[in-house]
């Protein structure tokens, strides 16, 4: 993989959360602040004009370049927790010009790391962390297995999936949407269903 599937890569959660800018906002507006697929659509599409501009030559230019055109054009949480995501990612995979599975693995899990260092979540607190780490620990597994490219990104995509699925009976106990306590059951947390974009993205880029 190197710096044309990774921004391929970005190419395609831009136009993903583009499709679903009015779900993600819809969500939000139910348990947040309604900005969430505005914001989000803004962001990656500010990040695919610094990308042009620039011209990263390497996997973690790309999304460090990402990442800090993220918390510069993002509002609310979303932009310093995405963007850490994405800087933290890229400065772990340093300046290889090409990355194997296990070096995205370790990536991602950099970048999961500096999400949760930055909101202090865990698991089970129905935030992006809840389709986050089980998509990394589904690639992480499946890098073990020795599985293909297309079939470990495919893993990682649906474990995110079913992660953020699997907020909606939860009770949130991280971010605006903790102050509805008992109200924000029952609905399913925005950022994790951008987060499963973003892991529904990497697969379709990795299965072209």
């Amino acid at each position: 993989m190197d710096k044309t599937f990774f921004r391929e890569w970005i190419t395609e959660i831009a136009r993903l959360v583009d499709a679903r800018r009015e779900e993600l906002t819809r969500l939000d507006t139910a348990i947040g602040d309604g900005d969430h697929g505005t914001n989000l659509a803004r962001g990656f599409g500010a990040a695919l004009e610094a990308l042009r501009s620039a011209d990263p030559p390497t996997p973690g230019e790309v999304l460090v370049t990402v990442g800090r055109t993220l918390i510069s054009t993002v509002g609310g949480a979303s932009g310093p927790l995405y963007g850490t995501a994405f800087r933290r990612a890229g400065k772990a995979l340093g300046d290889a010009l090409e990355v194997d599975l296990a070096g995205l693995h370790e990536a991602l899990r950099a970048g999961l790391a500096g999400v949760q260092q930055l909101g202090g979540a865990v698991e089970g607190d129905k935030t992006m962390v809840d389709a986050f780490a089980p998509a990394v620990a589904a690639l992480g597994e499946a890098v073990v297995a020795g599985k293909a490219v297309g079939d470990a990104l495919a893993a990682a995509a649906q474990a995110a999936e079913q992660g953020s699925a699997a907020t909606v009976p939860l009770r949130a106990r991280k971010g605006r949407a903790s102050y509805l306590g008992e109200r924000s059951i029952g609905h399913q947390d925005p950022g994790s269903v951008s987060t499963a974009l973003v892991f529904a993205a990497l697969h379709r880029v990795g299965a072209r």
